[in-house]
């Protein structure tokens, strides 16, 4: 009798040709399951430097742009994935062709044990002597879900813009502070709002000079459960694109947006004014329940 036919080898993902490449793509992986979000896509970059044509690379960075919900990028990385077909891109092919497909859960869609609310961003017209803003950032709780708040990380990145046009993250000399101003954290309403204050100090005539007065531009925050990123929120959306590029490449920046706190606003008060927001009972529930 004839033999059996071999098993069809299974089609996986090609290794990384370059080296250099490979390590950045692992660094990157680790940055960003410990949501150090500009380290991985800084890392990524680099690799696509290295490695243009790469198809982990371009995943990698469609994975990257998707979560930072940053899509028209995410779709271009995969879109590039999928143009090198099986026999360039291996198993990539197929996920990369799933999400063109499915398209990409937008925030509002958010399936998970946690999500961002609509930061509000507020100035403290107090300050007559460099800038303070105040960042109101809600984080919303799926209804069935049962939550260790010793797990919940928020990590927030301020941007400054010089008058020079040139925006970089925040320097030593600014301070950044966040808490949760009311305890006990327990979602008895399905959400608890951290608070992150930020204070840019006046400059001095000589650094003023020669770098630029520096001006409070934008932040990213990333929500973390147990070491994984649930959700990441950048306003302007643009920011991190921003941030890396060179000034001749930067296109006309906006002035920053604030919302609006009455005049008689209660600094020392545990809540800045709330905003009115769908009910918890609108986000989808957690899969399996």
């Amino acid at each position: 009798p004839a033999a059996p036919a071999p098993e069809p080898s299974p089609i996986v993902a090609p290794a990384i040709a370059d080296p250099l490449s490979e390590r950045l793509v692992k660094e990157a992986r680790t940055a960003r399951v410990a949501g150090d979000i500009m380290a991985a896509i800084t890392k990524l970059d680099e690799a696509l430097k290295q490695s243009p044509e790469d198809p982990s690379v371009h995943y990698e960075l469609g994975l990257m742009h998707e979560t930072m919900g940053v899509y028209d990028k995410a779709s271009a990385h995969y879109e590039k994935v999928f143009q090198l077909g099986v026999s360039g891109a291996g198993a990539l092919y197929e996920l990369a062709a799933g999400k063109l497909r499915d398209g990409f859960e937008q925030p509002g869609d958010f399936v998970g044990k946690l999500a961002l609310g609509r930061v509000r961003i507020f100035k403290d017209t107090r300050v007559a002597n460099g800038e303070r803003v105040i960042l109101s950032i809600p984080v919303q709780k799926s209804p069935d879900a049962e939550i260790d708040v010793n797990g919940i990380e928020l990590k927030v990145d301020f941007f400054n813009r010089n008058s020079k046009g040139q925006i970089a993250l925040r320097d030593e000399r600014s301070t950044a502070e966040t808490g949760w101003p009311t305890v006990p954290i327990d979602f008895a309403n399905g959400e608890e709002t951290m608070r992150a204050t930020y204070f840019i100090p006046p400059q001095d005539g000589r650094n003023e000079h020669l770098f630029g007065e520096d001006k409070y531009y934008g932040y990213i925050t990333t929500l973390s459960y147990n070491g994984e990123i649930l959700d990441v929120q950048a306003y302007p959306r643009d920011l991190l694109g921003r941030a890396k590029a060179q000034p001749s490449q930067q296109q006309p920046l906006q002035d920053p947006s604030f919302d609006q706190l009455p005049p008689d606003i209660n600094y020392n008060a545990p809540l800045l004014p709330t905003l009115e927001v769908p009910p918890i009972e609108s986000l989808p529930p957690l899969p399996g329940n």
